[in-house]
């Protein structure tokens, strides 16, 4: 269970910041980075539920997905170094992104067909969650730069439950967009 007894402690004033499973990285780290954004989609999550209460369905998944996105900061936290650890560390499984496939074809069955690309805005929900779309990108983009350099390692189920997370988002701007119908396209050339 985690306690925090006291909120600052001094110990990263040296532009350091300590993993869970203990050694400390500069805070432009580029693990750091990583779940700096996964923290990011996740308050933007927060901010879209100020507007998805009315959908108890909706503020349900997006519940679920904010817990799973601490579980994927944990992980990104808890780099394997290939020696047993002390405690099983917290990390993204199979069934986390089968939940969100799931979620995917279900409010997806219930949306408009798309006629063109959709820009991120329509209501205060979707606007809100196309942002944390935007930043779970950039987190994706991070953890494959993580995974691609030497001596680090991102685990195969934590880089497609973001890379369905984005997914997820795209369909779910879309459903709280009246179900595509309040969605707003993109016309190619239109202000030429």
């Amino acid at each position: 269970m985690v306690r925090l007894n006291k909120i600052y402690t001094r110990t990263g004033d040296n532009g350091t910041t300590g993993l869970v499973s203990g050694p400390r990285r500069s805070k432009s780290d580029l693990r750091v980075e990583a779940y700096g954004s996964v923290d990011e989609t996740n308050a933007f999550l927060g901010l879209a539920r100020q507007h998805t209460a009315a959908s108890a369905e909706m503020d349900a998944m997006l519940m679920r997905v904010q817990n799973d996105l601490f579980d994927l900061g944990a992980d990104l936290a808890t780099p394997e170094t290939g020696e047993k650890p002390a405690y099983e560390p917290l990390r993204i499984v199979a069934a986390q992104v089968e939940r969100l496939e799931g979620e995917i074809d279900r409010l997806n069955a219930e949306l408009e067909p798309l006629r063109s690309f959709v820009l991120p805005a329509g209501s205060a929900a979707a606007a809100a969650l196309h942002a944390a779309r935007t930043v779970a990108r950039r987190a994706e983009r991070q953890m494959v730069a993580l995974a691609e350099t030497e001596g680090e390692a991102v685990s195969r189920e934590a880089i497609a439950y973001i890379n369905r997370l984005s997914d997820f988002l795209f369909v779910a701007a879309r459903w709280v967009n009246d179900k595509g119908r309040a969605d707003v396209l993109w016309v190619p050339g239109k202000n030429r």
